[in-house]
């Protein structure tokens, strides 16, 4: 039986590949975002597009009340002078929109280490959001606590072209649990269209197995045609200044540093790897599949 389903962050890397899949099961699609027009060839595929904030309980409720589920998640705002009070805010208003709308199934994008509630930089609002649906009545919450994204990688492209160098303010030598963004997207959407679920459940995602950032760096270098590539720790105060610069907010940019330099002390790591939460695609399938292509673009 087809479903009716929402998705809140459709124009994002896990919401947008959720939405090709449901659409090409012959589910109806409801996509809200802030810019819909990254959102044209999904209308064209016949999904309900609709502008709409994730704040806004108004618009919120009218369409979950439609839905027989919904994807949610914690957008960052990278212009919030106090990350968690937006954090929770967004929580807040997410929150009065489902309990007013009747919705029974939501799918909630966490995130590891989420079960900690501070030193953990942004995952102390998705720990919070995590709590505050677990009060919902009557709502069925299944939290996807994701590992690292492999998607994070294609954001150091300029630094590698431009640098010759992969970096980030993560040590290089710490193995933790890293994830290709599809493999995410169809984990959600078959809970959101087999609504098999109940109560307040976890499900961690942790890719394939747990990756360094150094070998990561390597497996990408040798397939740009750079097997010299290397991974370089930036300091702190550099990376902080370079976002900064970029003119983002600096309580986003130290809640983003405090989760990446926190990665060492293993916060990521403390779920036990096993079959149900162990998924295909490994680094070496995204690296040719996807970061290539990125990187000849």
């Amino acid at each position: 039986m087809k479903k009716k389903i929402v998705i809140l962050g459709a124009t994002g890397t896990v919401g947008s590949k959720i939405a090709a899949i449901l659409l090409s099961q012959g589910h109806q699609v409801i996509l809200m975002a802030r810019h819909t027009e990254k959102l044209a060839n999904y209308r064209s595929l016949g999904a309900d597009v609709r502008t709409g904030d994730i704040t806004d309980v108004e618009t919120l409720t009218h369409t979950f009340r439609e839905a027989d589920s919904a994807f949610v998640l914690l957008p960052d705002n990278v212009q919030a002078e106090n990350t968690r009070a937006y954090q929770r805010n967004v929580t807040g208003k997410l929150i009065k929109a489902i309990k007013n709308s009747g919705i029974q199934y939501i799918v909630n994008m966490s995130s590891l280490g989420s079960h900690m509630h501070e030193g953990n930089g942004m995952m102390g609002g998705t720990g919070e959001q995590e709590v505050r649906l677990n009060q919902l009545t009557n709502v069925n919450v299944l939290h996807l606590r994701s590992a690292y994204f492999m998607e994070n990688f294609l954001r150091t492209i300029g630094l590698v072209k431009k640098m010759g160098i992969n970096g980030t303010a993560a040590d290089g030598d710490h193995a933790v649990p890293m994830v290709a963004t599809q493999d995410v997207a169809e984990i959600a959407a078959s809970h959101l269209a087999n609504l098999d679920f109940t109560g307040k459940s976890v499900q961690p995602v942790m890719g394939p197995r747990d990756y360094t950032y150094r070998e990561f760096t390597s497996l990408i270098g040798a397939t740009i045609g750079l097997p010299d590539l290397a991974y370089v720790q930036l300091p702190v105060a550099q990376v902080k200044q370079t976002f900064l610069n970029n003119g983002v907010a600096e309580d986003f940019v130290n809640n983003l540093l405090e989760m990446a330099t926190a990665i060492k002390t293993g916060f990521m790591n403390y779920q036990q790897r096993d079959k149900s939460t162990t998924t295909p695609t490994t680094a070496e399938d995204f690296v040719n599949k996807v970061y290539l292509p990125a990187y000849q673009r």
